[in-house]
C-alpha cells in the first residue's frame, strides 16, 4: 500500500479561515489578529480578559530517547489532541515552533506528520509569523548596544574580556562558533573574542517562553548578565538600556500563534528553545491561556523524558505554578528494537528478543516521570512494519512498571487512530490523582541539583564539576541566584553524555563542562560533555533538496 508523503497530506488538507477555529475557543474575530487566511496571534486584552477562568487539565507528552528509528513525539501529541475531542472533550495542542536552521539541516519539520499535523506545514517550518526573527533582532540589539557602550567610552568599566552576551542567528553555521569582533582598525571599536549562538539558544528566547506578560518580558531582559567588571561585579541589561527597546521589538512575538490540525482544531504554536540546550517546551503565555479556554490541553516537551520533561517539570511548572494532570510516554516499536542492538536497516524485522532488551530505556522514563508523583500513560506509537508480537511485549512490559501501554495509529487513521489513547488518557485523569512535586527545592544548593538530576534521572554515578565550576556555582549563590532551578545542556541521545550509549547505561559520571547563569529567564544553565550551542550543517543538508516547483510550492521541506 502506498502512503502519501506529510506534505501531500497537508496540501490536500481542508482548512478552516483562522476565525473560525478561534471560535470554537470563543476567540472573537476581533481578538484575533490574522497573518494570511490561517494562523493568527491571540491579543494580549483577550488573554488579560480570561484570567479569572477555571484552569483545565495538562497533559503532557514526552518520549524516550530519540533514535534515528523516530519516535513522533509531536506527531503524537497532535493525534492525542484530534482524539480528545473525537470523543467528545474540548481540547487544545500546545506545541513550540520550529527553528529554522534544523530544517536546511538534517532534522526536518516539526509539524507532526501523517494524519495527525499542524498546518500550515511549510510557514510553520520556515518563517510563521516572524517570532523567531524578531528575537533574533532583540538579541542582536543588545549586542551592539553593548559593544556602542565600549566604543563611546565605556562608562560602566566593563571588561573586555568578560563579556558574555554572545550573538545568535537562527542557522546552522558552524564556523560562527567562535569569532573576533570589532577588527579593522580604531573606528570600528575594540577587537575581541566572541561567537555566535543558534536563535533558540538565546536566553530571549528562554524569556519569552516563560514571561507571563510584557511587564514581566522587560524586567527578565533587564535582568540578564551581560559582562563582568574587572572586580567581577555583573553589567545586567538594563544597564546598557537596552531592555525597553529589546521589549518593543518582542511586543508582538509576545502573543501567541493560533493554527489548526487537520482535522480543524485549534493549536497554539508558539516558542521553541531547544530542549538539549535550552528548557524545551512552548511558552508560558500559550500554556496557560489554552488552560482558560480548553478542558484538556495537550503539550509536549522536546526530546527525551530525560531532557524536555524533566525541564518542564522542574523549570516551566515551577515557574508558572503549572501541575500536570497526567503525563504521556512516546515509545515506537521500532525505536525499542534499536535500544535493543538492532542496526536501523533491520528494524523491519521481527525481533520480539530486541523489543524486550530496549525496553529498559522505556522502563527508565516511566520511573522517572513517576517520581514527580504524576500518573503515566504509555502510547505506542505504530508503524505499518510493527508485528502483533512486539507490540505485545511492549505492553506487557509497561504493565510491569505499573502503568497501562495503548496503541496509536494516528499517523494513519488520525483521530480515529487516536481515540483509544484519548479515552485512556481520560480515564487516567479522572481515577488517578496527581499530586506533582518537582524533585528537588528551591533552597537546594546549585551543585546539589545538579547532581540531583544527574543521579536520579540519568541514573550517573555523579556530576563532574571541578573546583572553578564549583566556585563559580557559590558565587552565584552568595550573589542571591541560588533558588534558581537547573537547565541540563546535554546530548538528546542518551542518558549518558556519550550519543552511542543507547537502553538505560548505569557505571557513569555526568561531566560539566561549563555552567551559564541565565539570570533574566531565572535558571543556571550546566553545559554537560560535548554538547553544542550552535549546530553545523550535515555532510549532505537537506537544504541541498529543498526549492519551488513549477506550481510555485516548496518541495524538500519534508
Amino acid at each position: 500500500m502506498a502512503y502519501k508523503t506529510d506534505i501531500e497530506i497537508a496540501r490536500a488538507a481542508s482548512k478552516q479561515p483562522i476565525q473560525e477555529i478561534g471560535a470554537k475557543l470563543g476567540i472573537g474575530s476581533g481578538d484575533l489578529l490574522p497573518y494570511g487566511h490561517d494562523k493568527a496571534k491571540v491579543s494580549q486584552a483577550f488573554i488579560n480578559s480570561v484570567q479569572d477562568r477555571k484552569d483545565g487539565k495538562l497533559i503532557l507528552v514526552t518520549a524516550i530517547n530519540p533514535t534515528p528509528a523516530g519516535e513522533g513525539k509531536t506527531t503524537t501529541t497532535v493525534g492525542l489532541g484530534d482524539g480528545l475531542n473525537r470523543i467528545g472533550k474540548k481540547a487544545a495542542v500546545c506545541i513550540r515552533e520550529a527553528s529554522l536552521g534544523p530544517n536546511f539541516g538534517m532534522k526536518g519539520g516539526a509539524a507532526g506528520g501523517g494524519y495527525a499535523q499542524v498546518v500550515p506545514m511549510e510557514e510553520m517550518n520556515l518563517h510563521f509569523t516572524g517570532d523567531f526573527h524578531a528575537i533574533t533582532s532583540a538579541h542582536s540589539l543588545l549586542s551592539a548596544m553593548i559593544d556602542n557602550h565600549i566604543y563611546w567610552g565605556n562608562a560602566l568599566e566593563i571588561d573586555t574580556r568578560r563579556v558574555v552576551w554572545r550573538r545568535v542567528v537562527d542557522m546552522n553555521d558552524r564556523a560562527l562558533r567562535q569569532i573576533t569582533a570589532s577588527l579593522g582598525g580604531v573606528a570600528n571599536g575594540f577587537p575581541r573574542e566572541t561567537g555566535f549562538d543558534i536563535t533558540v539558544a538565546s536566553e530571549v528566547m528562554a524569556i519569552l517562553c516563560l514571561a507571563k506578560d510584557l511587564a514581566d518580558l522587560q524586567e527578565r531582559l533587564g535582568a540578564m548578565i551581560v559582562a563582568y567588571r574587572r572586580d567581577r561585579t555583573p553589567v545586567f541589561a538594563r544597564d546598557i538600556k537596552a531592555h525597553g527597546a529589546m521589549t518593543v521589538l518582542l511586543k508582538d512575538a509576545m502573543q501567541p500563534n493560533i493554527v489548526q490540525t487537520l482535522e480543524n482544531n485549534p493549536a497554539f504554536v508558539h516558542g521553541g528553545p531547544f530542549a538539549n540546550i535550552a528548557h524545551g517546551c512552548n511558552s508560558v503565555i500559550a500554556t496557560t491561556t489554552a488552560l482558560k479556554l480548553a478542558d484538556y490541553v495537550v503539550t509536549e516537551a522536546g526530546f527525551g523524558a530525560d531532557l524536555g520533561a524533566e525541564k518542564f517539570l522542574n523549570i516551566k511548572c515551577r515557574k508558572a505554578g503549572l501541575a500536570p494532570s497526567c503525563v504521556v510516554v512516546v515509545a515506537t516499536v521500532r525505536a525499542m528494537k534499536m535500544n535493543g542492538g538492532v542496526a536501523k536497516a533491520d528494524l523491519g524485522t521481527e525481533n520480539v528478543e530486541a523489543v524486550n532488551s530496549g525496553c529498559a530505556n522505556l522502563g527508565r522514563h516511566i520511573e522517572n516521570m513517576k517520581s514527580f508523583g504524576v500518573p503515566v500513560v504509555v502510547a505506542i506509537n505504530h508503524f505499518v512494519t510493527d508485528t502483533d508480537a512486539e507490540v505485545q511485549a511492549v505492553k506487557d512490559y509497561v504493565a510491569t512498571q505499573g502503568a497501562e501501554a495503548v496503541l496509536s495509529r494516528h499517523w494513519e487513521l488520525g483521530s480515529e487512530g487516536s481515540a483509544d489513547l484519548a479515552a485512556k488518557v481520560v480515564e487516567t485523569i479522572e481515577t488517578s490523582e496527581s499530586n506533582f512535586t518537582p524533585i528537588y527545592p528551591d533552597e537546594m544548593s546549585l551543585s546539589d541539583k545538579i547532581n540531583t538530576i544527574a543521579t536520579k534521572i540519568y541514573r550517573a554515578d555523579s556530576a563532574k564539576m571541578d573546583q572553578k565550576i564549583l566556585n563559580q556555582l557559590k558565587d552565584w549563590e552568595d550573589q542571591g541566584y541560588g533558588n534558581l532551578p537547573v537547565c541540563m545542556a546535554k546530548t538528546q541521545y542518551s542518558f549518558t553524555t556519550d550519543p552511542e550509549r543507547r537502553g538505560a547505561p548505569t557505571g557513569f559520571d555526568i561531566p560539566v563542562r561549563e555552567v551559564r547563569l541565565s539570570a533574566g529567564a531565572g535558571f543556571v544553565v550546566a553545559i554537560c560533555g560535548e554538547i553544542m550551542t550552535m549546530p553545523g550543517l550535515p555532510r549532505v543538508p537537506s537544504a541541498e533538496s529543498i526549492g519551488l516547483n513549477d506550481a510555485g510550492e516548496v518541495e524538500g521541506l519534508f
